[in-house]
């Protein structure tokens, strides 16, 4: 009796656990659609961090698991930007700013992709696209730390007012 009693009381845990996800997950980037995106754009503006990313390439799923599943990551772009993972090799018409992208064989790559690095094609790399300006591509895996650089001197509104340079230097990282 004993025994069946810790059976169900292990089963009962196990079940409970695992309905239940951890806080630094719950408070992962939420991702938006291209097409949310720019509806949301017609509301509010805001910067656009875009996560380029192939299914093969084996640093995008360590950014994914450490970068953008950071809790001050996520809350940061949830409330500064409008942030979107893109497929760089998705061969589905993908539409921007009224023109559409469509898979590029030579490249064996979407041409939003192509677009968005000026044919530097790297992963992972992040995009910025700032309040009415051109995307900005990092190339590389990027820790918390870094992307706080980033992300902060785009969405603190420093881009266009003050050199990065500057900017990096009187930084102080919080995450």
């Amino acid at each position: 009796m004993q025994t069946l009693k810790l059976l169900v009381f292990f089963t009962w845990i196990t079940v409970f656990s695992c309905g239940q996800r951890p806080v630094e997950a719950q408070s992962k980037t939420k991702w938006l659609t291209l097409q949310q995106v720019t509806d949301s754009l017609q509301k509010q503006k805001r910067p656009v961090l875009i996560d380029l990313y192939t299914d093969w390439c084996g640093w995008c799923k360590v950014m994914d698991k450490k970068t953008y599943a950071n809790k001050q990551v996520g809350a940061y772009l949830q409330d500064k930007f409008y942030a979107a993972k893109v497929d760089a090799e998705s061969k589905e018409k993908i539409t921007w700013n009224g023109k559409a992208y469509t898979f590029n064989q030579n490249y064996r790559t979407n041409d939003f992709a192509v677009y968005l690095t000026r044919g530097q094609l790297s992963y992972p790399t992040t995009v910025i696209i700032p309040v009415d300006g051109e995307p900005q591509a990092v190339p590389g895996y990027l820790t918390p730390a870094e992307l706080e650089l980033l992300v902060k001197y785009f969405g603190e509104g420093h881009y266009g007012k003050k050199g990065f340079d500057e900017f990096q230097k009187s930084f102080k990282a919080t995450w």
